[in-house]
Formats: C-alpha cells, sequence, structure tokens
C-alpha cells in the first residue's frame, strides 16, 4: 500500500470515492458534482488530501482542512473526511491514513489534529480510539446550518 498526498492525476479516481463516501452519509450520487468539489480542492489547494493506493487502485483517502487556534498561536488540522473502499476494510488501511495525517500535521508544527463522526459509526469511534484520540469533555460543539 502507498500512502502519498493527492494531485490533479488522482482526480478521476477521488471523485468516486468522496461519492461513495458521500453516498455512505445518506447523500445522493452525484460523481459529477463530487469531481467538481476534489478538482476545487486541489486547485485552491485549501485542503490536504492523503490517498492510499494499491497498484492502479486507490483503496482510501482522507481529507485535511486547516485552521488555527488563536490562543496558542499555532496551526490545527481539520481531519474531515476518511473513507475506505469495503474491499479494504478491516486491512489497517485507515489507520495508514490517519497516521500519515499525523504526520502531516507534526511536520507542519500543528498543535492538534481534529476529527468528529457520527454517534453511530462504532467501528471508527473505535479506531480512533485505539490510535489516542480522546473524546472532548471540555467544550461542547455547536453548529448553525446556513
Amino acid at each position: 500500500m502507498k500512502i502519498r498526498l493527492a494531485d490533479s492525476k488522482d482526480l478521476s479516481q477521488l471523485s468516486i470515492l468522496l461519492n461513495q463516501y458521500r453516498v455512505f452519509y445518506e447523500q445522493s450520487s452525484d460523481v459529477e458534482r463530487a469531481t467538481a468539489f476534489i478538482k476545487e480542492r486541489l486547485e485552491n489547494q485549501d485542503s490536504v488530501i492523503i490517498t492510499a493506493i494499491d497498484g492502479e487502485q486507490m483503496a482510501g483517502f482522507t481529507q485535511l482542512y486547516p485552521s488555527f487556534s488563536s490562543v496558542s498561536m499555532k496551526p490545527i488540522w481539520i481531519l474531515n473526511d476518511l473513507f475506505v473502499i469495503e474491499s479494504y476494510r478491516r486491512k489497517n488501511v485507515a489507520k495508514q491514513l490517519m497516521e500519515a495525517a499525523k504526520e502531516h500535521a507534526r511536520k507542519t508544527g500543528a498543535i492538534r489534529l481534529s476529527l468528529a463522526t457520527q454517534f453511530s459509526n462504532s467501528p471508527a469511534q473505535k479506531l480512533y480510539e485505539a490510535m489516542g484520540y480522546k473524546k472532548d469533555d471540555t467544550f461542547y460543539h455547536y453548529n448553525l446550518s446556513i
């Protein structure tokens, strides 16, 4: 398994995986929109996408978005997306992607790597906790739908 940063040559396979990821979260399938979204991220360089590739097959990806802590005056990375295709699950692909995300955060001087997942996604929660992530019991997180 090769873990590396995505580039424009990965657009087609990344779009398919992003679409599958969205469908997993009960969104309508729309490969065209997924392609436009990933293309924009890559062109604007406003996220970091790390891929897992087995030969010619993209097995999974994680997407990180930058943020900052004003208190510590350091960068933060938000691990917003993590997806592994079904045939590669339970083969440590997600763990490898998360390790690469952690290394990217270290290299960029980040103070932390943050993520969120649905209450019902217990397989992901087990992985995160096994990798040292802690549930936040200090802050309430709020969202405002726009």
